[in-house]
């Protein structure tokens, strides 16, 4: 039945109930005595309760849809509102289930594209911080050690010092460069690419140990990307806010033959602080891959980033 002889059939029977109570005992008098006021008052109150209650059930469904619409988010997919009853309402609600499929769908293509360009930009401005600039200061190296075995001593030290000055900014900018571009990913496989990223978070205040499970079935090469970029980004963001003493990153087998990474800080954790633009960019990376993403407390409190990886994402090569 649809909505609107639903809605028409009850105001309908509220009527009818009305207009048989005309021919009922009940009169009204002119003027109308209290008595008379109070029944039809309480008639009138009954009546009108009788309808809200009625419309409440009748219109249930469509509020349930309201709410699905307004906390749907598209970066976490596989929520929808559930089909129940018949009619326009559950068509609606079908219809819209399949509209978020639709969105869900582009916008994971969208978001592919965007990362696979900036995938590309990452590596071309890494190149060119490899090549050009770091070649660059390397020359000025040489050119600061050739002029300091030249030079009077007293002002040889100071030439020593803007050589380990550039030294350290050469340093940083390859850091820099393989933080844009994982050539160990490419090269040595993702097991590497996880130790070789613990050991570049890793200072004095900040312990980063990489815990990886032998054994574990390869996973192509855009799920092994999706993976370090989520290591990257959860060590970055407990390097900066968690003020985290202790971080693990757990490769390991995960859930249906699967695999699993653990980003696990001792820090302060989330709290109620909303999600930024970080967290928000792994979910948009793990949608490439199906994968499945939780940031959240630990059990120890700090701060966990899990992602499960299911089995049909199996088949690169990995070491």
């Amino acid at each position: 039945m649809s909505l609107y002889w639903r809605i028409f059939l009850l105001n309908a029977a509220v009527l009818v109930v009305a207009v048989l109570l005309l021919f009922g005992p009940v009169t009204v008098s002119t003027p109308v005595l209290f008595g008379e006021g109070i029944v039809l008052v309480a008639g009138l109150v009954a009546m009108l309760i009788a309808n809200a209650v009625l419309l409440r059930i009748g219109l249930a469904p469509l509020g349930r849809l309201s709410r699905a619409m307004a906390t749907v988010d598209l970066l976490k997919p596989g929520v929808r509102p559930q089909v129940t009853g018949q009619g326009e309402i559950a068509e609606l609600t079908g219809t819209f289930n399949t509209m978020l499929d639709r969105l869900e769908a582009e916008r994971a293509t969208s978001t592919g594209r965007v990362l696979s360009a900036l995938e590309d930009e990452r590596q071309r401005i890494a190149q060119e911080l490899h090549d050009e600039v770091g070649q660059t200061l390397t020359a000025v190296l040489l050119q600061i050690k050739h002029a300091a075995d030249r030079i009077p001593e007293p002002v040889r030290a100071d030439l020593h010092q803007a050589q380990e000055t550039t030294r350290a900014s050469l340093d940083e900018i390859r850091r820099i460069a393989r933080r844009l571009r994982p050539g160990v990913l490419e090269e040595l496989g993702l097991h590497s690419a996880l130790r070789s990223l613990a050991a570049e978070f890793t200072t004095p205040r900040l312990s980063v140990n990489a815990l990886i499970t032998p054994g574990l079935p390869a996973l192509d090469a855009a799920t092994e990307l999706v993976l370090y970029r989520v290591a990257q980004e959860g060590l970055t963001n407990a390097a900066r806010h968690s003020g985290a003493t202790r971080v693990e990153v757990h490769l390991r087998p995960g859930p249906g033959g699967g695999t699993a990474l653990l980003v696990r800080d001792n820090g302060r954790g989330l709290g109620g602080a909303p999600e930024g633009a970080g967290i928000r960019g792994m979910r948009e990376r793990v949608l490439l891959i199906g994968a499945e993403l939780f940031v959240g407390a630990g059990p120890s409190g700090g701060t966990d980033v899990r992602l499960n990886v299911t089995a049909l994402r199996h088949g690169g090569s990995s070491s």
